[in-house]
C-alpha cells in the first residue's frame, strides 16, 4: 500500500457527488504525504514524449554548446552538473546533485526592472534544437491551466466558499525544469551522502511532475513509512504541494518531502529525464494562512510570494 492518493481531476471538473469524494481524497493525501498521483489531466502523453526528445537532443550536445546557455539556480537556460545542492534546503550540507537542468519561466514583465530581471528574465533557447521552444512553450501553457485547476481543488478540499487564489495567480511566477539524470558512466561513483536531487521540499504552490521510472528514482518520505519509492503511473502525473502552499493551509498539509535517488549499481546506465513544473503565485501576492481549525498552527503572519521564494532558492544554489 502506498500513501500517496490517486484522484481523477476530471471527476472533479465534471461536479457532483464523484467531485466530493475527489475533494476528501485530496485533502486526505496531502494530509498524509504531501504527495497524489492525478489521472484525467487531459495533458496527451504525446507532448510530453516530444518535449522529452527534444531535451534528450539538447543534452546530447558537446558541454562547450551547452555552456553558451549557462544559468545558475533560479534562472533560464542551462544549469550545469555541480551547480545546485538540494539537501542545503534543509540544512544538510551534501555534494552537488547529479543532474543537468533546462529551465525556463514566466516572461509576462510588470515593467518594474528591479522585479523583471529577478522573476521575468527572458528566456534562452538552443538554437541546435529549435523544435524545444514550441513544445516546451505548449507544455507549459497547460501545465499552468492545470496547476490553476489544482489550486481550485484544493480550495475545494478544504470546503472553503470562493478560491482565495482567483486574485493571486494572474500574473504568476512559474519555472518549469527539464532535469537529466545521467548514467554512473557519465557522472562516476556517487559520493557518500550524494543523489541526483538530494532530500527536500519544493518552495512554491504546486509542482507537477511528468517523470520516468527508474531504479534511482523518486522517493517520498512520510512520517509513518519512511522514505519510500514513488508509486509510478504512466496516466498520472505526480503532484506535490510547496513550502507556500504548507504555510497558507496553516501547515495542515506538510510540504510533500522527497529525493531522487543516484544511479544504481544494478542500474549503472539507468539515463533519464523528468519534467518539473513549479508553480507559484503573482510575486508580490500576500499569503495570510488559514487558521484553525482548517489549519492546525495558529498566529502565522502573512508573507510576500517572492520573499517566501527566493530565500529558499538563494539557500540550495552553489
Amino acid at each position: 500500500m502506498t500513501p500517496i492518493a490517486t484522484v481523477d481531476i476530471a471527476l472533479w471538473r465534471a461536479g457532483g457527488p464523484s467531485a466530493t469524494a475527489v475533494a476528501r481524497d485530496v485533502d486526505e493525501g496531502l494530509q498524509r504525504a504531501g504527495f497524489l498521483l492525478v489521472r484525467g489531466h487531459g495533458v496527451t502523453r504525446d507532448l510530453a514524449a516530444d518535449v522529452r526528445a527534444a531535451a534528450r537532443r539538447f543534452f546530447a550536445l558537446p558541454e562547450e554548446v551547452k555552456a553558451r546557455y549557462s544559468a545558475i539556480v533560479g534562472e533560464r537556460g542551462w544549469i550545469g552538473p555541480g551547480m545546485e545542492a538540494n539537501g542545503y534546503a534543509e540544512g544538510t550540507e551534501t555534494p552537488p546533485d547529479l543532474k543537468e537542468t533546462f529551465a525556463i519561466g514566466a516572461e509576462t514583465c510588470t515593467g518594474d526592472p528591479v522585479v523583471d530581471d529577478v522573476w521575468f528574465k527572458p528566456n534562452v533557447w538552443p538554437t541546435e534544437v529549435v523544435e524545444l521552444r514550441d513544445l516546451l512553450t505548449t507544455y507549459t501553457e497547460a501545465m499552468r491551466r492545470l496547476s490553476d485547476d489544482l489550486l481550485a481543488l484544493f480550495s475545494a478540499a478544504l470546503t472553503l466558499p470562493a478560491n482565495p487564489f482567483d486574485g493571486l495567480a494572474d500574473r504568476p511566477t512559474w519555472t518549469c525544469n527539464i532535469n537529466h539524470y545521467p548514467p554512473m558512466s557519465s557522472v562516476g561513483e556517487p559520493e557518500p551522502g550524494q543523489f541526483r536531487i538530494g532530500p527536500h521540499t519544493d518552495f512554491g504552490t504546486v509542482t507537477v511532475l511528468d517523470r520516468e521510472p527508474g531504479a534511482g528514482g523518486l522517493q517520498v518520505y512520510t512520517d509513518e513509512g519512511g522514505w519510500e519509492d514513488a508509486p509510478y503511473d504512466p496516466d498520472a502525473l505526480t503532484v506535490n504541494n510547496g513550502d507556500l502552499l504548507e504555510y497558507w493551509s496553516g501547515k495542515r498539509w506538510p510540504s510533500g518531502r522527497h529525493r531522487v535517488l543516484p544511479p544504481q549499481a544494478d542500474a549503472p546506465e539507468e539515463d533519464l529525464v523528468s519534467l518539473i513544473y513549479f508553480y507559484e503565485l503573482n510575486h508580490d501576492a500576500q499569503v495570510t494562512p488559514l487558521e484553525p481549525p482548517i489549519g492546525t498552527v495558529a498566529g502565522l503572519g502573512p508573507v510576500t510570494s517572492a520573499d517566501f521564494i527566493k530565500t529558499r532558492l538563494d539557500a540550495i544554489t552553489l
